[in-house]
Protein backbone atom coordinates (compact mmCIF):
# COMPACT_ATOMS: atom_id res chain seq x y z
CA UNK A 1 0.00 0.00 0.00
CA UNK A 2 1.51 3.33 -1.09
CA UNK A 3 1.77 6.09 1.45
CA UNK A 4 0.26 9.47 0.78
CA UNK A 5 3.00 12.14 0.71
CA UNK A 6 3.06 14.37 3.75
CA UNK A 7 1.80 17.90 3.34
CA UNK A 8 4.54 20.53 3.25
CA UNK A 9 5.44 21.89 6.67
CA UNK A 10 3.98 25.19 7.73
CA UNK A 11 6.58 27.90 7.98
CA UNK A 12 8.45 28.03 11.24
CA UNK A 13 8.43 31.35 13.03
CA UNK A 14 7.54 34.55 11.30
CA UNK A 15 11.28 35.35 10.94
CA UNK A 16 11.39 33.09 7.88
CA UNK A 17 8.60 35.10 6.28
CA UNK A 18 10.01 38.44 7.46
CA UNK A 19 13.14 37.74 5.41
CA UNK A 20 10.97 37.57 2.30
CA UNK A 21 9.39 41.00 2.85
CA UNK A 22 10.96 43.98 1.09
CA UNK A 23 10.30 47.71 0.91
CA UNK A 24 9.09 48.97 -2.47
CA UNK A 25 7.34 52.30 -3.13
CA UNK A 26 7.37 52.87 0.61
CA UNK A 27 5.33 49.69 1.22
CA UNK A 28 6.28 46.31 2.59
CA UNK A 29 5.79 43.72 -0.14
CA UNK A 30 6.41 40.07 -0.97
CA UNK A 31 7.33 38.64 -4.36
CA UNK A 32 4.83 36.38 -6.10
CA UNK A 33 7.32 33.49 -6.12
CA UNK A 34 7.81 33.67 -2.35
CA UNK A 35 4.09 33.93 -1.68
CA UNK A 36 3.31 31.05 -4.04
CA UNK A 37 5.93 28.87 -2.33
CA UNK A 38 4.42 29.65 1.09
CA UNK A 39 0.91 28.93 -0.16
CA UNK A 40 2.16 25.75 -1.86
CA UNK A 41 0.93 26.65 -5.35
CA UNK A 42 2.73 27.34 -8.60
CA UNK A 43 3.59 30.99 -9.19
CA UNK A 44 1.77 30.72 -12.49
CA UNK A 45 -1.43 29.67 -10.70
CA UNK A 46 -1.16 32.50 -8.17
CA UNK A 47 -0.70 35.10 -10.90
CA UNK A 48 -3.51 33.50 -12.91
CA UNK A 49 -5.90 34.01 -9.99
CA UNK A 50 -4.81 37.65 -9.70
CA UNK A 51 -5.53 38.22 -13.41
CA UNK A 52 -8.92 36.49 -13.12
CA UNK A 53 -9.90 38.66 -10.14
CA UNK A 54 -8.62 42.16 -10.97
CA UNK A 55 -11.30 43.85 -8.85
CA UNK A 56 -9.84 42.11 -5.78
CA UNK A 57 -6.29 43.34 -6.45
CA UNK A 58 -6.18 47.12 -6.76
CA UNK A 59 -2.77 48.79 -7.17
CA UNK A 60 -2.31 49.04 -3.38
CA UNK A 61 -2.72 45.23 -3.03
CA UNK A 62 -0.55 43.95 -5.91
CA UNK A 63 1.47 45.55 -8.69
CA UNK A 64 4.31 44.95 -11.12
CA UNK A 65 7.52 46.77 -10.27
CA UNK A 66 9.19 49.00 -12.83
CA UNK A 67 12.53 47.96 -14.34
CA UNK A 68 14.38 50.29 -11.94
CA UNK A 69 12.45 48.93 -8.95
CA UNK A 70 13.35 45.40 -10.07
CA UNK A 71 17.04 46.32 -10.18
CA UNK A 72 16.74 47.83 -6.69
CA UNK A 73 14.96 44.72 -5.42
CA UNK A 74 17.63 42.47 -6.90
CA UNK A 75 20.28 44.42 -5.03
CA UNK A 76 18.28 43.90 -1.80
CA UNK A 77 18.16 40.12 -2.14
CA UNK A 78 21.28 39.56 -4.26
CA UNK A 79 19.77 37.73 -7.23
CA UNK A 80 22.41 36.05 -9.32
CA UNK A 81 20.37 35.73 -12.50
CA UNK A 82 21.55 37.78 -15.44
CA UNK A 83 18.17 37.95 -17.19
CA UNK A 84 15.87 40.92 -16.74
CA UNK A 85 13.26 39.16 -14.60
CA UNK A 86 15.24 36.43 -12.85
CA UNK A 87 14.73 33.86 -15.62
CA UNK A 88 11.03 34.67 -16.07
CA UNK A 89 9.13 35.74 -19.15
CA UNK A 90 7.19 38.45 -17.32
CA UNK A 91 8.16 40.73 -14.47
CA UNK A 92 7.01 39.46 -11.07
CA UNK A 93 4.05 40.73 -9.15
CA UNK A 94 4.58 42.05 -5.65
CA UNK A 95 1.93 41.82 -2.96
CA UNK A 96 1.33 44.11 0.00
CA UNK A 97 -0.01 42.66 3.25
CA UNK A 98 -3.60 43.11 2.03
CA UNK A 99 -2.75 41.59 -1.33
CA UNK A 100 -1.19 38.55 0.33
CA UNK A 101 -4.38 38.00 2.32
CA UNK A 102 -6.55 38.48 -0.76
CA UNK A 103 -4.39 35.96 -2.63
CA UNK A 104 -5.05 33.40 0.11
CA UNK A 105 -8.77 34.08 -0.25
CA UNK A 106 -8.87 33.65 -4.04
CA UNK A 107 -6.69 30.54 -3.92
CA UNK A 108 -9.22 29.09 -1.49
CA UNK A 109 -6.98 26.30 -0.23
CA UNK A 110 -6.54 25.10 3.33
CA UNK A 111 -2.78 25.63 3.09
CA UNK A 112 -3.16 29.25 1.89
CA UNK A 113 -5.56 30.07 4.71
CA UNK A 114 -3.27 28.50 7.34
CA UNK A 115 -0.14 30.22 6.08
CA UNK A 116 -1.83 33.60 5.61
CA UNK A 117 -1.97 33.87 9.42
CA UNK A 118 1.83 33.60 9.54
CA UNK A 119 2.18 36.12 6.72
CA UNK A 120 -0.01 38.65 8.56
CA UNK A 121 1.96 38.12 11.77
CA UNK A 122 5.22 38.81 9.90
CA UNK A 123 3.86 42.05 8.40
CA UNK A 124 2.49 43.12 11.81
CA UNK A 125 5.81 42.39 13.52
CA UNK A 126 7.69 44.50 10.98
CA UNK A 127 5.16 47.31 11.40
CA UNK A 128 5.62 47.16 15.20
CA UNK A 129 9.41 47.29 14.77
CA UNK A 130 9.06 50.36 12.54
CA UNK A 131 6.80 52.01 15.12
CA UNK A 132 9.29 51.26 17.89
CA UNK A 133 12.05 52.71 15.73
CA UNK A 134 10.01 55.91 15.25
CA UNK A 135 9.34 56.18 18.98
CA UNK A 136 13.05 55.77 19.71
CA UNK A 137 13.88 58.41 17.08
CA UNK A 138 11.33 60.82 18.61
CA UNK A 139 12.77 60.26 22.10
CA UNK A 140 16.29 60.85 20.79
CA UNK A 141 15.14 64.09 19.16
CA UNK A 142 13.60 65.18 22.47
CA UNK A 143 16.76 64.27 24.38
CA UNK A 144 18.91 66.06 21.82
CA UNK A 145 16.76 69.18 22.13
CA UNK A 146 17.14 69.11 25.93
CA UNK A 147 20.89 68.44 25.74
CA UNK A 148 21.70 71.19 23.22
CA UNK A 149 24.07 73.63 24.82
CA UNK A 150 24.28 71.64 28.06
CA UNK A 151 26.57 68.80 27.36
CA UNK A 152 28.53 68.05 24.19
CA UNK A 153 29.13 64.43 25.26
CA UNK A 154 25.39 63.69 25.34
CA UNK A 155 24.98 65.18 21.86
CA UNK A 156 27.82 62.97 20.57
CA UNK A 157 26.21 59.92 22.17
CA UNK A 158 22.90 60.71 20.47
CA UNK A 159 24.67 61.03 17.12
CA UNK A 160 26.41 57.68 17.66
CA UNK A 161 23.06 56.00 18.42
CA UNK A 162 21.56 57.53 15.26
CA UNK A 163 24.41 56.09 13.20
CA UNK A 164 23.77 52.65 14.68
CA UNK A 165 20.06 52.94 13.84
CA UNK A 166 20.73 53.76 10.18
CA UNK A 167 20.57 50.60 8.06
CA UNK A 168 23.70 49.86 6.04
CA UNK A 169 23.65 50.73 2.34
CA UNK A 170 23.54 47.42 0.40
CA UNK A 171 25.66 49.00 -2.35
CA UNK A 172 28.48 49.61 0.15
CA UNK A 173 28.78 45.97 1.24
CA UNK A 174 32.14 44.34 0.76
CA UNK A 175 32.40 41.00 -0.95
CA UNK A 176 33.06 37.94 1.18
CA UNK A 177 36.34 36.09 0.77
CA UNK A 178 39.84 37.00 -0.27
CA UNK A 179 39.97 39.96 -2.65
CA UNK A 180 43.59 40.76 -3.56
CA UNK A 181 42.50 43.96 -5.31
CA UNK A 182 41.18 45.26 -1.95
CA UNK A 183 44.32 44.67 0.13
CA UNK A 184 44.89 48.37 0.76
CA UNK A 185 41.60 48.69 2.67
Amino acid sequence: MARKPAAPKLPSPTEDIENQIFILRGKRVMLDTDLARLYDVATKRLNEQVRRNPERFPEDFAFQPTDQELRDLKSQFATSSASAHGGRRKPPLVFTEHGALMAAAVLNSTRAVEVSVYVVRAFVKLRELAAAHKILTDKLNELEHKATGHDQAIAELINAIRQLMTPPDPKQRRSIGYAPWEEGR
